[in-house]
């Protein structure tokens, strides 16, 4: 079944199994005017039947869900994304655990997005994520991508340890679904200045330049993980 989409405004199915965090949410979000929650889950099963009946633009979820409390949040992503492959996913987690990045990325990366439970406090920031999401981006919480690039940082003969540290802060940011005027702003650095940052970083790291956003953050997703396995 097709739905129609309000222009600039996502239809959001939340899966949270608690009660009272899944209600802090949906009160969260309530007043933002780009988002309308449509429908609410409280487990596996749950989320994905709701998710086929109500055929949302994203889906906002825990990792850990019951019945299992394990990685239920990621299974349920790949079982949406299977069938309704327009259907963005963004997964929260309040552990900085780099097997569950691995698991929700490794069928792909366009619609997916992971966040850490600490961005429920910052709503510009989980809003940006649920549309970037919807609309077939990836997204990675800066937190996270930080541990990840730290780690590869340390490993002998990594091309990352070539990166200047406003390289590094602009990966960060390119990652984080971040247009090259938002990195300016937020680091107060012009937008010339950050497409030199940008050529220095996809040269460094052996990638193509990538103009497309979601292209951009997959290039680099994919170059951690290729480089963890190879660790």
């Amino acid at each position: 079944m097709e739905v129609e989409r309000t222009i600039g405004t996502v239809r959001l199915l939340i899966a949270e199994d608690q009660y009272l965090m899944r209600e802090g949410i949906r009160s969260l979000l309530a007043e933002e005017p780009t988002v309308e929650v449509v429908g609410v889950a409280g487990d596996l099963a749950g989320v994905i039947d709701e998710a086929e009946r109500l055929c949302p633009d994203v889906v906002l979820m825990d990792v850990r869900m019951p019945p299992t409390f394990t990685m239920e949040g990621i299974s349920a992503a790949h079982a949406i994304k299977r069938r309704s492959p327009s259907t963005g996913v963004l997964v929260l987690s309040q552990h900085d655990d780099e097997e569950y990045v691995w698991a929700l990325f490794e069928k792909g990366f366009g619609g997916l997005g992971f966040l850490h439970k600490v961005r429920l406090g910052d709503l510009g920031q989980l809003v940006r994520g649920l549309h970037e999401v919807a609309n077939g981006g990836s997204v990675v919480d800066p937190r996270i991508l930080e541990s990840l690039v730290q780690r590869r940082v340390r490993k002998p003969g990594s091309p990352l340890a070539r990166l200047t540290p406003g390289e590094l802060d602009t990966l960060r940011l390119m990652a984080d679904s971040c247009s090259n005027a938002a990195i300016g702003s937020r680091l107060s650095i012009s937008v010339a200045t950050v497409e030199k940052r940008i050529a220095a970083v996809f040269s460094k790291l052996g990638l193509a330049e990538e103009p497309n956003l979601n292209r951009r953050v997959a290039a680099v997703l994919l170059y951690l993980r290729e480089s963890a396995l190879g660790a």
